[in-house]
């Protein structure tokens, strides 16, 4: 095991929990949107849920892959509605873990000087404060029976950070290279 501090531990399989279920969870709304004729707002979904899948994977790589025995809660909703609706589910996941969750996370993993998880913490919440504003933009869109306009979406896959129709040069959250994202 990687961390040595039984919260931040609890923490980091209580994220790589949550961030593998909106993984899903996002696939399948994306598959909601796109039958319901918003094919844009499912190429966001689709792009986010790999962020979340990123996430999940740098919590699981922290935890040290050891997940025996450990219960894990995640707040998450379930099941499926209408695009709208699913928007307003992902809004309140994402803004859930940027006003509550991660910073009491990355505190504790602060104060436990457990640095790889507070790095892993970090780079989750500033990429769930973009999520959070995009599925927002989405729904707006989506509330007015319009698909949210973009072209394309670039994730980093080292942090998660999501940017709509072109890559930055170096990603503003852990600095790896353009040439590195992931397009949607």
């Amino acid at each position: 095991m990687s961390v040595k501090n039984a919260m931040t531990s609890d923490f980091l399989h209580s994220a790589y929990g949550g961030e593998s279920m909106a993984h899903m969870r996002y696939l399948i709304w994306a598959e909601v949107a796109r039958k319901e004729g918003f094919p844009n707002i499912g190429k966001l979904f689709e792009a986010i849920a790999y962020a979340e899948r990123v996430h999940a994977g740098n919590h699981f790589r922290e935890i040290g892959g050891t997940t025996a025995d450990a219960a894990v809660t995640a707040g998450g909703v379930f099941g499926t509605g209408k695009t709208v609706e699913n928007l307003q589910g992902a809004i309140n996941g994402e803004l859930h873990e940027v006003e509550q969750m991660y910073p009491v996370y990355l505190s504790a993993a602060k104060f436990q000087n457990e640095t790889g998880a507070a790095r892993s913490f970090h780079f989750a919440l500033e990429a769930e404060k973009i999520h959070a504003a995009l599925f927002q933009k989405a729904q707006d869109a989506a509330k007015e029976s319009k698909d949210v306009e973009l072209k394309s979406v670039y994730i980093c896959p080292i942090c998660g950070h999501t940017i709509l129709d072109g890559a930055p040069d170096n990603c503003p959250i852990c600095g790896a290279k353009k040439e590195m994202y992931v397009e949607f």
